[in-house]
């Protein structure tokens, strides 16, 4: 099957992988470009069950399917439905909920957000653990924190009163804003890619560690006036505006930035409403393989099918249980 062939609207989509068959063939097409390969024993020597739509490995004799090894694997949702939630997913610029997945797909909201969790873990890039933004060069790099998380003046006054005391008896919270979470972002000028996650506390030390571990030394760094930044000139081209003062600085702003958490921020509070602290990395994950993956007027475009076929590329070799999703591995079920 040529994988150049696959559909650029979400019409064509549910129209081309209505068919099991042409599913299986696609994701075969696109993870074994040269043709099947045992996950167990590595081999490329099998026979296709065309009936089952598996193959049988011919050294280790083991079956396996084109879900095996992958963020579909032991997932009773037929595959039509898993590439109509990706496309979803991918190409909604503000997201697309569990109610919205579970309504149109005909699935339990529960397994929608199953579907999702999945889905956002095959859109992190685990290649930032291994490079670096900016250059050795003076190569421009946006570096900014926020906060995520309820408003004290919307929630209930018994709610608003343990987190206040929650964030009084937390040794170490250095947080300004009770109940929220701090995020880090760092945003390449040339490249245009952001970086994002959750960070523990906004202290010197941690926050000045995630631009060490991410950006590389000798990079021009812009930021704002906070003093937990005031030690990156020992590696890099410190430069800061002063918010109380001015927003530009010539080339030193955060503003590319800024456009980022606006963007997150109104999926968050727009789409998926209330998001846990525990699941908010998931969600950022989500946002950032959309922004750095952006259509527009760049010289770069990507297109919607473009987003869609990238997505897919990065199933394999992801596993993630429900236990796992919601962070309950190693516990057991009462009778």
């Amino acid at each position: 099957m040529d994988i150049n062939d696959c559909p650029d609207n979400l019409q064509e989509v549910i129209r081309y992988f209505s068919d099991a068959g042409v599913c299986v063939e696609f994701l075969a097409a696109l993870r074994w470009p040269d043709g099947a390969q045992c996950p167990a024993c590595e081999s490329k020597k099998h026979s296709y069950l065309r009936s089952r739509r598996i193959w049988k490995c011919r050294e280790c004799g083991r079956q396996f399917s084109v879900k095996l090894g992958t963020v579909f694997e032991d997932s009773p949702i037929p595959l039509d439905k898993w590439m109509c939630a990706v496309w979803l997913v991918v190409n909604c610029k503000n997201g697309v909920s569990s109610y919205e997945i579970a309504r149109d797909l005909k699935v339990t909201q529960k397994s929608a957000w199953f579907m999702l969790g999945r889905i956002r873990l095959a859109l992190k890039n685990h290649s930032w653990d291994n490079t670096k933004i900016g250059s050795n060069n003076g190569g421009e790099v946006e570096v900014d924190e926020t906060y995520v998380g309820g408003l004290s003046k919307n929630m209930h006054r018994s709610r608003r009163a343990a987190i206040q005391k929650a964030h009084t008896e937390q040794v170490g919270n250095t947080s300004r804003y009770p109940g929220k979470t701090a995020v880090q972002g760092m945003l390449d000028r040339e490249s245009r890619q952001v970086r994002a996650s959750v960070v523990s506390d906004v202290k010197r030390e941690t926050l000045q560690a995630q631009v060490l571990k991410n950006v590389k030394y000798g990079s021009r760094v812009y930021t704002d006036d906070a003093v937990i930044y005031d030690r990156l000139h020992w590696r890099y081209i410190h430069e800061v505006v002063s918010h109380a003062d001015e927003y530009v600085k010539g080339r030193v702003h955060t503003n590319g930035l800024e456009n980022f958490w606006s963007l997150l921020k109104r999926t968050l509070k727009g789409t998926y409403v209330a998001v846990e602290p525990f699941h908010l990395d998931r969600y950022i994950d989500e946002q950032a393989f959309r922004f750095n993956h952006r259509g527009g007027k760049r010289e770069n475009k990507v297109s919607d099918r473009d987003r869609f076929m990238l997505a897919l590329s990065q199933i394999a070799g992801k596993r993630l249980t429900y236990a796992e999703l919601r962070g309950k591995v190693g516990e057991t079920t009462p009778f």
